[in-house]
């Protein structure tokens, strides 16, 4: 049965005042926090770990042109339009932040496994909020497989309410795809695969929440 917490027009404070809410919420961000922290020292074995090169008919047509000020308008733009409106829906904040710590380890761990060198005639993206997390001053190259600017994107079309602001995250989504691709930052399996990874930790953050008894919105609620 759903808890007072799982009701679309429930507000921070009576969401905070349920005891799992507040615990499931206090475990995404330290757990999150968490990751942060270690993902200095997981770069630096990235960078050192060797990587395989894609065969990639479309970056061999395609660029590379310098498209960093566009990605990141298009890249904070959305992700502001989005979280100002869900910043009132408790439950929508909470299923994002899960689904982000999801999307954090997938991440990690298709790195791990799936570990590429940087295609040819890239032009570093220097990302001013990521940059602090990589290692060494100079711009990380390897942070490649999947592609995390387009995966988040992707995750805030679910997570954004339906409508006009869902459709213009899911365009945003695309014009960084298109973009990072442009810029060679990053292979086209990376940018593919960040789609059913963002679905993923999206369904995952889902169903971690309903295990504690609270009952998740769907996607665009």
């Amino acid at each position: 049965m759903a808890t007072a917490s799982s009701r679309a027009g429930i507000s921070w404070g009576q969401a905070l005042r349920n005891p799992r809410f507040a615990a499931a919420l206090l475990a995404a961000l330290a757990f999150g926090a968490s990751l942060v922290l270690v993902l200095p020292l997981f770069f630096q074995w990235i960078a050192a770990k060797p990587g395989a090169v894609p065969s990639d008919p479309l970056l061999a047509r395609l660029g590379p042109f310098n498209v960093s000020h566009a990605t990141f308008a298009v890249l904070y733009g959305t992700l502001v339009l989005v979280v100002a409106r869900i910043a009132k829906r408790p439950m929508v904040v909470l299923r994002g932040l899960v689904a982000y710590v999801v999307l954090l380890l997938l991440r990690m761990a298709s790195m791990a496994l799936v570990t590429l060198e940087p295609p040819a005639g890239i032009i570093p993206l220097v990302d001013p909020v990521t940059q602090v997390f990589y290692p060494g001053a100079t711009p990380f190259l390897k942070d490649l497989f999947f592609s995390g600017h387009t995966a988040t994107l992707a995750l805030m079309t679910l997570l954004a309410p339906r409508g006009a602001v869902r459709g213009l995250a899911a365009l945003g989504t695309l014009a960084v795809a298109v973009l990072v691709l442009a810029q060679h930052v990053h292979w086209s399996v990376d940018v593919l695969a960040a789609f059913p990874a963002a679905w993923l930790a999206w369904a995952a953050g889902g169903k971690l929440i309903s295990l504690l008894g609270l009952s998740p919105p769907g996607a665009g609620a």
